[in-house]
């Protein structure tokens, strides 16, 4: 992550991709024709001359589920490749799978509780908590040694996430069509669908319920009262309008 992380941390994450259970395959083929081989060339080329430096601070792997803000039946596995900006701030890309042909669905800023105060009611309103995510175990971070796994969701159960996904694979959409849209975590048990946790748990080989118990004892703090504002009935989306040339906004 940034060199303030600790050594194994660091040496955990850089491992994590590749660990953990099977591959999650793409939930979509996308239209149009397969690589020809001067694409492929200019790939290879690139790959070996250009220098992808932001690229390399994505090195820690996790895995949990996300809903669309204000439909609660809009449910999907998300695969987050992370990184810290600072000790205070992570960014997260989220891919649909964690094969080679995983889609980008969307992105997700993480921020410590100390920053999350910082912000004014209505931006706190687009975040939620993670301290279900993490104590449930549906939160988890494959591959790596138990004591590095722990440090890591003793740090996001104190967090708060902004998410918004920009490809619903989901919906079995074959390009990334729509507004980007809000998502949510969960926040008690009963509102995930128990067979995509499942599903998760086995190809992944990892057991949220074991999991749980191991987080029992992960000190939890009070949520923002702010943050998953859904609950409250706050809800925002996106939505397209038109406007006259010259109107002011």
């Amino acid at each position: 992550m940034t060199r303030t992380a600790p050594a194994l941390l660091l040496s955990c994450f850089a491992l994590a991709a590749g660990c953990g259970g099977e591959n999650t395959s793409s939930n979509v083929t996308s239209p149009g024709e397969e690589p020809k081989g001067k694409t492929k060339l200019l790939e290879s080329g690139a790959n070996l001359l250009q220098d992808k430096a932001p690229l390399g601070q994505l090195n820690a792997y996790l895995d949990g589920f996300h809903f669309y803000n204000g439909n609660m039946q809009g449910q999907m596995e998300a695969h987050h490749y992370c990184g810290h900006v600072n000790e205070d701030l992570i960014q997260c890309v989220i891919f649909d799978g964690n094969d080679e042909d995983a889609k980008i669905m969307g992105i997700e800023y993480i921020v410590t509780s100390k920053l999350f105060s910082s912000l004014p009611p209505e931006e706190k309103h687009l975040w939620h908590s993670h301290v279900h995510e993490v104590r449930s175990g549906a939160l988890v971070a494959p591959g790596i040694p138990e004591v590095a796994e722990r440090e890591l969701m003793t740090k996001i159960a104190g967090t708060y996430g902004k998410t918004w996904h920009t490809w619903h694979t989901d919906r079995e959409q074959p390009l990334p069509m729509g507004s980007p849209l809000l998502m949510m975590g969960f926040t008690a048990d009963g509102q995930a669908n128990p067979r995509m946790i499942a599903d998760r748990d086995r190809r992944l080989n990892v057991s949220g319920a074991e999991e749980r118990q191991r987080r029992a004892d992960i000190p939890y703090a009070s949520v923002d009262p702010d943050a998953d504002a859904w609950r409250k009935g706050i809800v925002m989306q996106l939505r397209m309008e038109r406007v006259s040339e010259g109107t002011p906004r």
